[in-house]
């Protein structure tokens, strides 16, 4: 995994820009900690950090090969689960190759079949390539979004980056946020392309952008697409399981230590059970790590979202998959710690954090990185296969708007909400909400003779797979980058979505109960606590020292009138919150702290231009 970045400039030579190239580049340094390089030639310019998976003295970049029109260069960030294959395919087609890394696999297949590649490759990544036969940038960025890729238009040509920072740090870009900015950043709703920043835009998930003298041109090389579902009960569950020991199996190929993250829940528990399986075959054991708090599960109080603690059905895994496993224990001080939230939102480059569950993700990836390089995560299969508590809500199954969205208020209600008013009625979210959902669904392709009901629950997953699950998927690429870990997510891989979504929902419910095809495909090798078992969103403290110190926090911040984010925050209703006894600190008043001061340390590093109007 690594970290890119790069220049074009039409109008001009860059071998004079290189200390600009750096700066871009050395912004991607947590993503690739082992090694850097850069690479220029008339008006291109690429960066590359490297975090060394595959073929460790091999697969240095930025990677190019001569040709008798002009050089190809590759700056990469990801993993081709399915280079070996295409390696032995290009070889067979006259290609001859130095290394053993990925990276070059990636590079001969764009010389043998230009973006084209992007369809033949089965992982994650984002990648840039710089085709001097014909002076263009190609962009390319996998199906589901997994690995981040930024870019920047300029007058002469364009800047990208795997994160906003890189291309902030030359000087051509502004750091300014409107209010597309702001409704993408406090609407908690994923619009494709979307960069948050003014002129600044995100290669989508599965798209080729390529920018010559003409400017920037898209081209759609996959989405998720309507058909028939042809397989019966019995043929589904076996065609689940078959994909997920295929998954696995090519996502555990690794040159380092790796382990898997593990929750209790189902779909963390089936990974980390068939990759103890398979290596179990070669004598190894699987490292697994899961994150708690201190006194959470002698203590644990059940609520609407949080049934169970994790660590009791965390700890069975463990023992019947035979992992050498270790709980990551943190406390509320390390949590609430200003410099683990300054981490983080420079982490995102945003304000976007989900509070003491961003700081957790963070604290837990930093801990298994002194120990592993690579870790597989039980991410996106709520998505693919239907989890959630709205999949099984008729209100959301009904209602006209993104189903994560529809109970929002029960948790992060007028609480919540301490932004200046006018600031709201600027945003206007609930206009922005319904015009994106609105958008997201007139996408959705119905299959002739589909009910009512299939066609509503198919809206409910194709919204979830691509517009919710990006979130998620971006959180976790930040948090584990700005450590310099790899967090692989076999549930996304392209096939098993495909599969999975086109699956009517009488057969991911088949049991009445959520993700009925994964854990019938997997019941074998699972704990019955854990078959058994009800999902449970992915954990938060609950020990109120925790909101002691966000009030703190936030007095401190209150003590300063002047600071820019009461530009955006209303400070009579920050200070009732944060005045509150104890026992009346609900979640939506929590996290009206947390946004906060998330927005202050933003304001702090980043020193935007926020404009309204």
């Amino acid at each position: 995994m690594c970290g890119i970045t790069g220049w074009i400039s039409f109008d001009r030579d860059l071998r004079a820009a290189s200390e600009t190239l750096d700066a871009m580049t050395e912004t991607m340094a947590c993503r690739g900690p082992d090694a850097r390089g850069t690479w220029t030639e008339g008006p291109a310019a690429l960066g590359h950090r490297r975090l060394a998976i595959i073929d460790l003295p091999g697969g240095r970049q930025p990677m190019t090969f001569e040709t008798p029109r002009g050089t190809v260069a590759l700056v990469y960030s990801g993993e081709a689960y399915n280079f070996t294959e295409l390696r032995r395919e290009l070889t067979g087609r006259g290609h001859r190759f130095l290394t053993d890394s990925d990276t070059e696999v990636v590079l001969h297949g764009y010389l043998e079949w230009g973006a084209a590649v992007a369809e033949r490759l089965n992982g994650m990544f984002a990648f840039a390539v710089w085709d001097g036969r014909d002076q263009k940038l190609v962009m390319i960025r996998d199906r589901m979004g997994i690995k981040p890729l930024y870019y920047y238009p300029t007058p002469d040509g364009v800047l990208f980056g795997s994160e906003p920072k890189a291309i902030l740090a030359n000087p051509l870009a502004r750091a300014r946020v409107g209010l597309d900015g702001l409704r993408e950043v406090f609407a908690f709703v994923k619009t494709p392309g979307n960069a948050v920043w003014d002129g600044m835009y995100e290669v989508e998930p599965g798209t080729v952008v390529t920018v010559d003298r003409g400017g920037p041109r898209r081209h759609v090389y996959w989405s998720l697409e309507t058909r028939p579902h042809p397989d019966d009960k019995a043929a589904s569950v076996a065609r689940v399981r078959t994909l997920l020991e295929d998954i696995v199996h090519r996502q555990l190929v690794s040159d380092v230590p790796r382990c898997t993250l593990l929750s209790g829940g189902l779909d963390s528990s089936a990974m980390t059970a068939l990759a103890a399986r398979q290596l179990a075959g070669t004598g190894e054991t699987v490292r697994s790590f899961a994150v708690d708090f201190v006194g959470q599960t002698e203590h644990f109080v059940a609520d609407g979202l949080r049934g169970t603690p994790d660590t009791p059905f965390v700890h069975d895994v463990a023992r019947a998959s035979g992992t050498e496993h270790q709980d990551i224990v943190l406390d509320s001080s390390e949590l609430a710690d200003p410099e683990v939230r300054a981490r983080m939102i420079r982490a995102r480059d945003l304000p976007m954090g989900l509070g003491d569950m961003d700081a957790s993700l963070y604290l837990l990836f930093r801990a298994i990185r002194e120990h592993s390089t690579v870790a597989l995560s039980g991410e996106s299969a709520d998505e693919v296969f239907g989890g959630y508590l709205q999949f099984f809500d008729e209100e959301a199954r009904r209602a006209d708007m993104f189903p994560w969205l529809v109970r929002s208020d029960q948790y992060f209600g007028d609480e919540a909400d301490v932004l200046r008013p006018e600031v709201n009625r600027a945003m206007d979210l609930p206009g922005f909400i319904n015009d994106s959902y609105k958008t997201a669904v007139a996408d959705i392709e119905r299959l002739s003779g589909e009910s009512d009901f299939e066609y509503r629950m198919r809206r409910i997953c194709y919204l979830h797979l691509t517009r919710f699950v990006r979130v998620l998927l971006d959180r976790k690429d930040r948090a584990s980058m700005a450590v310099g870990l790899e967090v692989r997510v076999p549930f996304c891989d392209h096939r098993l979505v495909e599969y999975a979504y086109n699956a009517p929902w009488s057969l991911k419910s088949f049991d009445g109960r959520e993700k009925s095809l994964l854990r019938e495909a997997t019941a074998d090798v699972l704990p019955k606590s854990v078959y058994d078992r009800v999902k449970s969103p992915y954990p938060s403290t609950q020990d109120p020292k925790y909101a002691v110190a966000l009030q703190e926090h936030v007095k401190d911040l209150l003590a300063d009138p002047s600071h820019p984010v009461f530009g955006l925050v209303d400070p009579d209703r920050l200070r009732r919150a944060a005045e509150r006894h104890i026992p009346q600190i609900t979640m939506a008043s929590r996290y009206g702290l947390e946004r906060t001061l998330d927005l202050a340390v933003w304001l702090d590093l980043y020193h935007p231009e926020v404009s309204l109007s």
